[in-house]
């Protein structure tokens, strides 16, 4: 065979392998592929109560979930100017997280119930460049650790070691910035987290814009590399689904706050109804996964 059909030949099985490798790469499953979601139900959110967030509770055995809103705030708690609380979290072993935030100051607050009822305070005062909002936290599924987000368009979440929990916090020390999960892609308006996975997070985003992922109210998973602590770690992020946007008003919904119980399978995100429709359907919807 002539030295030119050869080169021929080898460039086009060349090629042809790099195409089989494409389609091979194509259709297979990656290491962290991204769920489906497919809505079950819903159940109507008091806006008065039900309208931040929620978490499962799994100690003690048999608990309801928890919601927080602006009525779950003690008088005592916001007389003293932490009037927002945004989407709490509890910990496997029972420590109950709740974040709160001010309209100003350098400080941002996370309200803690230990597993024995108590109820204590974690201070956290802002590190260079950190946004004051304090819209969610989610424990890491060693309850060593706890992710919190920062609100607008952000590259990053912010991780702490769990207060209460992490037996290294104290209500009266500072709670320290440990770390962070730097993305992959920009996210906006991040509601809530949840862990599904020691290294995979479920979230809620009330994007308003739509030109991150191409459509408003994404649910977003989000691949860490490895299990969040006192080193960063990379988060891939992939939206997986617009939330459901249902009432009888039309105008602009708000998605809040999001849970994955572990025990059912079931993944369940808030979404507020516009305009007085607020009072009427806003609802808890319900997810399995697909």
């Amino acid at each position: 065979m002539p030295a030119s059909t050869r080169q021929r030949c080898r460039a086009g099985l060349t090629a042809l392998v790099a195409l089989a490798t494409t389609l091979v790469l194509a259709t297979a499953a990656p290491a962290s592929a991204a769920d489906t979601w497919t809505e079950t139900g819903s159940d109507r959110a008091d806006p008065l109560t039900e309208s931040q967030g929620l978490t499962s509770v799994e100690v003690p055995a048999n608990s309801p979930n928890r919601y927080t809103g602006i009525g779950t705030i003690p008088i005592g708690v916001s007389s003293r100017g932490w009037n927002h609380v945004g989407d709490p979290d509890e910990s496997y072993d029972g420590y109950f997280v709740e974040p709160y935030q001010a309209d100003s100051g350098t400080a941002k607050m996370y309200r803690v119930q230990a597993p024995d009822g108590t109820w204590s305070e974690y201070v956290h005062t802002l590190a260079s460049g950190e946004a004051l909002n304090n819209s969610w936290d989610a424990i890491t599924p060693d309850s060593q650790y706890m992710l919190s987000g920062e609100y607008g368009t952000m590259t990053r979440f912010l991780v702490f070691p769990t207060p209460g929990a992490n037996k290294s916090t104290s209500p009266s020390a500072n709670l320290p910035l440990a770390s962070v999960v730097n993305l992959d892609h920009a996210v906006r308006d991040v509601q809530g987290c949840d862990f599904s996975s020691a290294t995979t997070l479920l979230c809620s985003s009330d994007d308003p814009d739509g030109s991150l992922f191409g459509y408003t109210k994404p649910l977003l998973q989000i691949d860490l590399s490895a299990q969040p602590g006192s080193g960063n770690v990379t988060g891939h992020v992939t939206a997986l689904r617009q939330l459901p946007l249902r009432s009888s008003c039309s105008g602009t919904f708000e998605a809040e706050g999001i849970d994955y119980d572990r025990r059912s399978g079931t993944l369940r995100v808030i979404v507020m109804s516009p305009s007085i429709c607020i009072l009427t359907d806003s609802k808890t919807y319900k997810f399995t996964r697909g």
